[in-house]
């Protein structure tokens, strides 16, 4: 979905923090995830500096989203979270060219049992129906008629 959205707007840099956790695979997620959100804030700082628009594809905890927002209140530009919660058998399932491994469906189906995928906070998007392009749309509506 945000490889769709960065080919559809202008000016877009597509932050991917699962690839900024590769950089320190070998440490527990726990331990990582605070750096990878400290990372991703200096990213996104340094692109919105540019005057590039900033995507950035991640299921977040409130604590997690707290810390993102709190760390960028200082910069001049809307921020819109849209959150993909399509029914759980079909997030489970290979898409497109993308083919889920094991950890990757264990990864998701742990975020569904936390509720990640149904935030308090943005707009959660129940995508079981939609083609992507079709997703895609639609939040680009919402962020030019916000």
């Amino acid at each position: 979905m945000a490889k769709i959205l960065a080919r559809k707007l202008p000016n877009v840099a597509l932050v991917e923090i699962d690839a900024l956790h590769n950089m320190i695979d070998w440490m527990p997620i726990d331990q990582a995830v605070p750096i990878n959100l400290e990372n991703a804030v200096s990213v996104i700082r340094c692109f919105s500096k540019r005057g590039l628009d900033v995507i950035v594809p991640c299921p977040l905890s409130l604590d997690n989203y707290s810390y993102l927002m709190n760390e960028l209140k200082d910069i001049d530009e809307n921020i819109h979270v849209f959150t993909l919660a399509p029914k759980l058998e079909i997030a489970l399932t290979n898409r497109g060219t993308r083919e889920l491994e094991d950890r990757e469906r264990e990864r998701i189906s742990h975020h569904y049992r936390l509720g990640i995928h149904a935030p308090s906070f943005g707009e959660v998007i129940d995508n079981s129906n939609q083609a992507p392009e079709d997703t895609a749309n639609y939040i680009l509506t919402k962020i030019d008629n916000p």
